[in-house]
């Protein structure tokens, strides 16, 4: 199994995908069969699926970090970078993935090109610390409240694979040991950013951002909800959003998300920004 040591006695397990020196890293409690990084390993990227610290196949930890549970997977995430000699690189990560990536953004900014900050939030911390694993698991959610109801064909095929595959997971004879120790289970690392106590303080916050950040989210959000990103859309420095209609947080079309992911970098890479290179030739196109 690839491991990292990132920490004495604490190793990341990570999956390698694409090659080169288009660099994304993602780190998340697991990966699923679908993603947006999977997508970009496709389109000429060098991907890095890494499973944070207390989760999988990763070092189970006992310890509480309070409310720096992001603070934590976010150093692991640099210290994995530094032992596989990356300089810069995307960080790319959907919910509590996105997560990770607000405190990336914010405490390693010059590691960075860009964020794909994918149904990201970050919550409302007036509303609450909880992280929603941790509510779902204590029954506060069902799980279905995450996938939007559709009658689409290609999305109720591509939820019936994921259900499969994680049937097939929790099949095998060491699923208990490595998903659901006690320690795995114990965890609440609550939410993004929880360390500024207050939802007045996570604005300012988000106004020191200086990356360039692409947020893509569904308009039947219930959990990153569709105001909660233009909050933060309005408070980034530089900034994309984008709102797909008819999706939740299940987030069923990484392909459409991939190519928006595409072109932000390229625009990132080619301007600083978001946008393409603006031509002022004093010509009236009609």
């Amino acid at each position: 199994m690839p491991k990292v040591c990132v920490e004495d006695s604490v190793e990341i397990y990570y999956e390698e995908l694409g090659s080169g020196d288009r660099y994304v890293i993602c780190s998340q409690v697991s990966h699923g069969i679908y993603s947006l990084e999977r997508e970009l390993a496709k389109r000429g990227f060098h991907v890095y699926l890494l499973t944070n610290r207390g989760f999988g196949k990763s070092t189970h930890v006992r310890e509480d970090y309070g409310d720096h549970w992001y603070d934590r997977f976010a150093s692991d995430v640099i210290a994995f970078a530094d032992k596989m000699g990356i300089d810069r690189f995307v960080y790319s990560g959907a919910s509590h993935g996105a997560g990770t990536g607000w405190h990336v953004a914010l405490n390693y900014p010059e590691r960075l090109i860009c964020f794909f900050a994918i149904i990201p939030g970050p919550h409302n911390l007036d509303e609450g610390k909880m992280s929603f694993r941790a509510m779902q698991q204590k029954g506060i959610l069902p799980k279905q409240c995450f996938r939007y109801p559709t009658d689409d064909e290609r999305i109720l095929e591509r939820r019936a694979q994921i259900d499969a595959a994680e049937e097939a997971l929790r099949s095998t004879p060491d699923y208990e040991a490595i998903y659901q120790s006690p320690e795995t289970k114990a965890i609440d690392y609550g939410r993004p950013l929880a360390a500024l106590q207050t939802e007045a303080n996570l604005q300012e916050a988000l106004k020191k951002i200086k990356v360039p950040v692409l947020i893509i989210g569904g308009m039947e959000d219930t959990v990153s909800r569709p105001e909660l990103m233009l909050r933060a859309a309005k408070r980034l420095p530089i900034c994309k959003r984008v709102i797909h209609s008819r999706v939740g947080h299940s987030f069923d079309i990484w392909e459409e998300a991939a190519d928006d992911a595409v072109r932000f970098y390229e625009n990132v890479v080619r301007t600083g920004r978001y946008y393409s290179p603006l031509v002022n030739d004093g010509k009236l196109s009609l």
